[in-house]
């Protein structure tokens, strides 16, 4: 990490799934949660990749995986995997909310909308 790197530990996620994505009932495959802030957007393999847009609009360059069991991070500036600290709770989406999700938003042929 960056001697500028901001990671705000008592941050709340804003969330149980991607804020834009829910906005416009949309879908993701993973989820991703900001360490400056605690915002929650979508992977790069879902069709809004909201996650990247957050970092695009705000610099902030750490995101930890919001998904049940991973604590890693990712860090947009240089594009790799990081250690970081334990996060406010919930480290995760809850664990009955299926990938990709959420339930009832996600469409039959959705392998055919994701970026790989």
């Amino acid at each position: 990490m960056t001697e500028d790197t901001y990671i705000d530990t008592g941050a709340a996620p804003s969330g149980s799934g991607c804020v834009e994505c829910d906005t416009v009932d949309g879908w993701w495959v993973h989820l991703r949660r900001c360490a400056a802030c605690g915002h929650i957007g979508c992977c790069d393999t879902s069709p809004g990749q909201h996650a990247t847009g957050h970092f695009r609009e705000t610099g902030h360059e750490l995101m930890r995986s919001f998904e049940p069991g991973e604590d890693w991070y990712w860090n947009f500036r240089t594009g790799s995997t990081v250690t970081g600290p334990e996060l406010a709770p919930p480290n995760s989406h809850p664990v009955d909310q299926p990938t990709p999700g959420p339930a009832g938003r996600v469409p039959a042929d959705w392998r055919d909308h994701i970026h790989r």
